[in-house]
């Protein structure tokens, strides 16, 4: 990419879009295209088209997506899957049929297994059933990515599939009711640190084991990969059949659930108890990844989970 370059980020005020449109503005990108929900309805096909017709983007950064947690994947899962299918559908074909030099779409480790083995690597997609909490959000992420893939082999596009892990930092969604566990849990600890609360219930027996990557380095990957890689680079040339070109995106390292609010307790100075609520769903055990395609490819994490966590805070507290 140069620095000119038309680079369109679906997705800019997102926990990873925001962090990757602060990122090519920190190297220098100048020609950076990205348009509210208000003002770009990317579920809606000929929205999409026009926009496509008219801004020419060179490179397309689809982070773009209804996103949520336990809860909000289980209780709206007829959104989950309609929404993503038709922003990925409209994004992806309409780079394809406007000419887009590279495409980079973000999914997410949910893709994989319920009972995959750990750590995950890219070669266990559909090996077995899913999760089923966030099973059609899972279905529409892979859908994209065999979208990618497929349209790559066909019409010889450039388009690459990256897969992050859980992702925290600033500009995340904070909602209790349809945020992930860290920023839920942060904000639950600061409110009762504020409101003298004795205690905080935790959903779950706080033994599953989840893996963390700051959002900003997450970013840094994204950038990486958009400079520096392409989709021949994704698989080994001689396969007969390309299959599993998707990256994971992480650091490789997980926490229990339990060790993560110890961690949060000591970060937010909160002093009461913890209590964990083991009538309520743990979701998946272990979901770990492999990052070794990630490693190979020339990246890797720089930012440690609790220095991620007091940034994160900091920014809360400045934002609140």
């Amino acid at each position: 990419m140069n620095k000119d370059s038309k680079i369109y980020i679906a997705g800019h005020r997102g926990l990873v879009g925001s962090a990757i449109l602060k990122n090519l503005k920190s190297k220098g990108y100048t020609n950076l295209i990205y348009k509210t929900h208000k003002e770009l309805n990317l579920i809606n096909q000929e929205d999409v088209n026009n926009f496509f017709k008219v801004e020419k983007p060179e490179y397309v950064i689809l982070a773009a997506a209804k996103v949520g947690g336990i809860i909000a994947n289980n209780t709206y899962r007829a959104d989950f899957i309609y929404e993503n299918l038709q922003i990925q559908n409209n994004v992806i074909h309409q780079s394809y049929i406007h000419g887009v030099t590279k495409l980079l779409f973000l999914g997410s480790t949910c893709i994989y297994p319920k009972n995959s083995p750990q750590p995950m690597k890219e070669e266990y997609l559909l090996t077995s059933e899913l999760e089923y909490t966030n099973e059609p959000y899972a279905i529409a992420k892979i859908a994209g990515i065999k979208m990618c893939e497929s349209y790559n082999l066909q019409y010889n596009t450039n388009f690459i599939s990256v897969m992050p892990t859980n992702l925290y930092g600033p500009n995340d969604n904070f909602d209790l009711e349809t945020s992930h566990v860290l920023p839920a849990l942060l904000r639950k600890m600061h409110e009762a640190k504020i409101d003298n609360t004795p205690k905080v219930e935790i959903w779950g027996s706080g033994k599953p084991r989840r893996e963390f990557l700051y959002s900003e380095d997450m970013a840094d990957a994204c950038v990486f990969i958009l400079e520096n890689r392409d989709f021949i680079d994704t698989y080994n040339s001689k396969d007969i059949e390309v299959r599993n070109t998707h990256i994971n995106i992480g650091t490789g390292i997980d926490i229990s659930i339990k060790e993560l609010a110890e961690i949060i307790k000591k970060i937010v100075d909160y002093d009461g108890e913890l209590y964990f609520n083991d009538t309520r769903p743990d979701g998946t055990m272990v979901k770990l990844t492999d990052t070794s395609k990630l490693h190979d490819l020339g990246w890797k994490h720089t930012i440690e989970l609790e220095e991620g966590i007091r940034e994160m805070y900091n920014w809360f507290l400045k934002e609140r």
